[in-house]
């Protein structure tokens, strides 16, 4: 355990910022299988609204620097691809 004031915060604040990063990961992978599960279903309308959330989180996630650019525009063009493979 630290015994420097500052470092002492540095876990407090390096807990905090971890917890934002995994909320924001596990919102991203839980919308990923929703528009997953649409695709399957072959619902087309509803693998569109989804994929729009999507995105909404993505961006936010990227904003957050959670996720690089190029790894959010990567993972949002693969799932429109696929959606736009449904029938």
């Amino acid at each position: 355990m630290a015994n420097i004031k500052s470092a002492k915060k540095r876990i407090l604040v390096n807990a905090k910022k971890a917890a934002r990063n995994k909320a924001a990961k596990s919102a991203v992978k839980t919308q990923i299988k929703k528009v997953n599960a649409a695709i399957e279903a072959g619902d087309k309308a509803a693998a569109a609204q989804e994929l729009s959330n999507l995105q909404g989180v993505m961006g936010r996630a990227t904003a957050k620097g959670i996720y690089k650019k190029n790894t959010n525009a990567r993972k949002i063009s693969r799932m429109a691809k696929a959606v736009e493979k449904i029938g």
